[in-house]
């Protein structure tokens, strides 16, 4: 696939990649397509939630090796959305604050993430498998999404709120947690 332009996101994690697409797109014309070298696996579900929520057309994502080339085409003028951010949020000792109470903590880092540490109960369901696992969370409880530093999980924020799930979007998130973790195998 032809490019109009190329940025190296590669050896970079959430959210570096978004950050790095989001200047680089500032740069183009409606119509051209960017493309983004990437490593982290997170990447393909964060690209493309981003491109949906700011009206970019996200055309996909090829598997060269070890990287990730996604490929984004530039809204044109009156196609482009403004970015929102999720306003329902708890900072990280809210959060510790409520571990005790019935609440759902749904985990959305890529697998290998979640394993090297997590919130005990935590439920890691990665983002770019959210939409097909909804029937796993239970909509009756409030909803807490962490990711490493609150971005994917914002997008995930977004995304349950609109299926009607009451959520809290937690902020930092695992980059700066000094509560409890537990590591698993999976």
């Amino acid at each position: 696939m032809k490019a109009d332009f190329t940025v190296d996101a590669s050896g970079l994690t959430c959210p570096m990649p978004i950050v790095k697409t989001k200047k680089a797109m500032n740069n183009l014309e409606g119509g051209q397509v960017l493309e983004v070298l990437a490593t982290d696996k997170g990447s393909i579900a964060d690209i493309q939630a981003w491109a949906e929520s700011t009206g970019h057309q996200y055309l996909g994502t090829k598997e060269d090796g070890e990287v990730l080339k996604h490929y984004i085409r530039k809204a044109s003028e009156g196609e482009e959305k403004e970015e929102k951010k999720y306003d329902k949020t708890i900072d990280n000792n809210g959060l510790k604050s409520k571990l005790n109470e019935d609440i759902t903590i749904i985990d959305v880092r890529e697998p290998a993430e979640y394993a090297f540490g997590h919130i005990p109960g935590a439920l890691s369901i990665p983002m770019g498998e959210l939409e097909e696992r909804l029937n796993e969370i239970e909509k009756d409880k409030d909803v807490y999404v962490v990711c490493r530093t609150g971005n994917r999980s914002d997008m995930a924020a977004q995304k349950l709120s609109e299926k009607g799930y009451h959520v809290i979007n937690v902020v930092p998130g695992m980059s700066e947690w000094d509560g409890p973790i537990e590591k698993s195998d999976s």
